[in-house]
């Protein structure tokens, strides 16, 4: 009985079951077509060789699950705080001990700008030190919509996005925001003034970003 399942159903049973059965030609027809139709378009090997094979895919065949990418996650703003992570202790607190990171930091700009050369455009240099790293440089605040935060001067220990932490020669940590202060680097004669608006960002983003010549603040 399992056998006539897959045998040529005879004119007589076809009529019977009220069903027609076409030519060989239309029936040819009709399968090339429904392949067509059925096969996904990414493949373009022949019907016949789809035809060949034991098993033909006519559908959608199993999507393989991309497996998702688990980033490190890092510590959280409150976890850091909980950790102190960037407290600078009191007896870390003295300026002498940074004026070998001040020293480095020359040398990064030197190296940075191709040796500070006396003929160098003083517009490059201020380009070159808006996207450079400010930690250990020796800053002076040159104007701000505080008055009290102008003239203090002192190295760059820590930056946020936001603030600058910097060590005085009076050994004292002052925090100083970027906004609405105007401040100056001296460097081998060369004196750059930076807008606080403009570093208002990590200083890895601040190396890929293209500043306007001229910068602005509300006093």
């Amino acid at each position: 009985m399992d056998h006539d399942i897959y045998r040529k159903l005879s004119q007589e049973k076809a009529t019977q079951l009220g069903l027609k059965i076409q030519s060989a030609e239309k029936s040819e027809a009709f399968l090339n077509a429904f392949l067509k139709r059925c096969i996904p378009s990414s493949k373009e090997a022949s019907i016949e060789e789809f035809m060949s094979r034991k098993a033909v895919v006519l559908e959608y065949g199993l999507k393989k699950k991309r497996r998702k990418r688990h980033k490190a996650k890092g510590f959280t703003a409150k976890e850091r705080r909980e950790l102190k992570l960037f407290k600078i202790d009191p007896d870390q607190q003295r300026y002498e001990m940074y004026l070998p990171l001040h020293e480095l930091w020359k040398q990064y700009i030197r190296d940075l700008c191709n040796g500070l050369r006396p003929g160098a455009q003083p517009q490059t240099i201020q380009n070159k030190m808006l996207k450079a790293d400010l930690h250990g440089a020796l800053v002076t605040v040159f104007k701000s919509k505080c008055p009290s935060y102008v003239g203090l001067t002192g190295i760059i220990l820590q930056e946020s996005k936001y603030v600058l932490k910097i060590i005085t020669k009076e050994d004292k940590l002052k925090v100083v925001p970027k906004l609405n202060c105007v401040f100056s680097v001296e460097i081998d004669g060369f004196i750059s003034y930076i807008y606080g608006s403009k570093l208002q960002m990590r200083a890895s983003e601040r190396s890929a970003k293209k500043f306007k010549a001229k910068g602005s603040i509300d006093l």
